[in-house]
């Protein structure tokens, strides 16, 4: 009886601090169940870690010929280009060495030099209106002379130093054929005298309306 009564004290301890432990765990539990537990970050994926590569561009390859607009560049619509062979086809040879080759008809020996038809002179190799008749004058050089051109945007003029001396040649603006030179010796009101041979216009009797282009200043000399 002593001994049991020594022993319950001890149970009664050992139970307190059994109940004590457990209510500890307890709460240590229901702490870590309510603390969030933090998300994994998510690895990127395979769409924002591949950088999409820049497009070809045409200006990467300077030697690129994909762009033939870029390549060739385009003529103006009123413009007429034609091969040699072409030319040969559709001039005379006369014409051809004039036109093509920058030759020049011997003096008094053209069709044109002494004419005093009415009408308007086209390019014998594309038609384009050149000169009208009322702007023609007798030089007394043997070759067809005008004192100025319908259009000046029709003649496009260029330096010529073959001969031994510097002149001023003019051609046609459409096709380029070669016509003649142009002078500062000519009558009022331009003191200009577009030289041409006559194997490089042709005369249009039927266009005989047309009116004498207003007068140029003197060309300078």
């Amino acid at each position: 009886m002593p001994t049991l009564l020594r022993v319950l004290p001890l149970l009664g301890m050992l139970g307190l601090f059994t109940f004590a432990s457990a209510c500890c765990s307890e709460r240590t539990q229901t702490s870590a169940a309510s603390t969030p537990k933090p998300s994994p970050t998510p690895a990127p994926s395979a769409a924002r870690l591949t950088t999409p590569a820049p497009s070809p561009s045409k200006d990467l390859d300077p030697m690129s010929t994909t762009d033939a607009s870029a390549a060739t560049p385009s003529a103006p619509d009123d413009k007429v280009i034609k091969t040699d062979e072409e030319w040969k086809k559709i001039l005379t040879p006369e014409q051809y060495r004039i036109m093509r080759q920058k030759g020049t008809e011997r003096a008094f020996t053209g069709k044109y030099w002494d004419t005093t038809t009415p009408g308007t002179y086209r390019c014998a190799g594309c038609g384009l209106e050149l000169f009208t008749s009322d702007t023609k004058f007798d030089a007394h050089c043997g070759w067809p002379s005008f004192f100025q051109p319908l259009d000046d945007q029709r003649i496009d003029e260029h330096d010529d130093v073959s001969l031994g001396m510097v002149r001023t040649e003019v051609t046609c603006s459409r096709c380029g054929a070669h016509l003649g030179h142009v002078f500062n010796d000519g009558p009022r009101p331009t003191g200009l005298r577009y030289c041409i041979n006559s194997a490089s216009i042709q005369l249009d009797e039927s266009a005989v309306d047309k009116t004498t282009p207003e007068a140029q200043p003197a060309r300078k000399k």
